[in-house]
């Protein structure tokens, strides 16, 4: 898993960004092409104007990489402000999820063309199982893998996989999932070590969800510190290091200034020494549902 294309890249006016340029640069999946190290996730965004805004002003300052789910009930918000947008469509890049209740081969096929129709962009650039859930997620795969060689979709992967469940998926599936997205943040990446260690070996890029930890440690003490020494928030610390420790980093918000502030984390970086003293803040903190011991 290796930075390709445009480390970083610094927009002296983030207000006009080369739409050439995702937001951060680039990382290589295994198949499916790259995808942007910056996205937005839109998670709660809401329906209607919530979420139409938050794309278009996230697209004004150079992200070009968006984060949905069925479940979260605004992919035609989404599709409609990248529609919108005057972006070529091969610009930007769009992420949806199969719903729990839409595993099998049947359920999962009709779930895939709702979710393409909701859009209505062409294709999706990245399809995840979202949780995994026992029993039919091996037939789901086989329907993504389907999908993938139909060309409806870019690249396929899963969400919420711990090491356990990538290694029973590795067992059966005839294509390698491009992406692995789970919670991570400071305060459990050393305890995820494993899971995120797998995935590096095996070239899965892992996908940073709820890197804010929902706003439970943004008044941490050492975080703090480390804002206040670097003239930056927290929000903006915590965002950095996932992107120091090479995950495609989504920090989800719907407010035009926070989206800002989450977007200008692109030209500077952290010392070694600071991302060390961010490690020893793991405690194993799960702000989200916790797969570790799921089956």
């Amino acid at each position: 898993m290796t930075d390709t294309a445009h480390p970083d890249p610094a927009h002296p006016d983030p207000a006009h960004p080369d739409p050439t340029l995702p937001l951060g640069g680039t990382i290589s999946m295994p198949h499916g092409g790259d995808i942007p190290r910056l996205g937005l996730g839109l998670f709660r965004a809401g329906s209607g104007s919530g979420t139409e805004n938050a794309v278009r002003w996230a697209l004004d300052l150079g992200i070009r990489h968006f984060d949905t789910a069925s479940m979260y009930g605004n992919e035609e918000e989404l599709g409609r402000a990248v529609r919108a947008s005057g972006i070529p469509r091969e610009r930007v890049f769009v992420t949806s999820k199969l719903w729990n209740d839409d595993h099998g081969r049947g359920p999962a096929h009709r779930a895939l063309e709702e979710s393409l129709q909701r859009l209505d962009l062409g294709w999706i650039d990245l399809y995840l199982i979202h949780f995994p859930v026992p029993g039919l997620r091996r037939e789901s795969w086989g329907v993504l893998e389907e999908a993938l060689e139909e060309g409806l979709v870019r690249a396929i992967g899963v969400s919420n996989y711990m090491e356990h469940h990538l290694r029973e998926l590795l067992d059966y599936a005839s294509i390698l999932p491009a992406v692995n997205q789970i919670e991570l943040h400071p305060f459990n990446a050393r305890t995820r070590h494993g899971v995120t260690d797998f995935c590096r070996r095996r070239g899965v890029v892992v996908q940073a969800y709820s890197p804010l930890t929902k706003a439970q440690r943004l008044d941490d003490p050492v975080v703090g510190e480390i804002a206040r020494e670097r003239g930056r928030t927290p929000a903006q610390i915590l965002i950095r290091y996932g992107l120091e420790k090479g995950w495609v980093t989504l920090p989800k918000s719907s407010n035009r200034e926070r989206i800002r502030e989450n977007a200008d984390v692109v030209d500077w970086s952290l010392s070694e020494e600071e991302m060390e003293r961010l490690d020893e803040l793991d405690e194993g903190l799960a702000v989200t549902w916790d797969p570790t011991h799921a089956p």
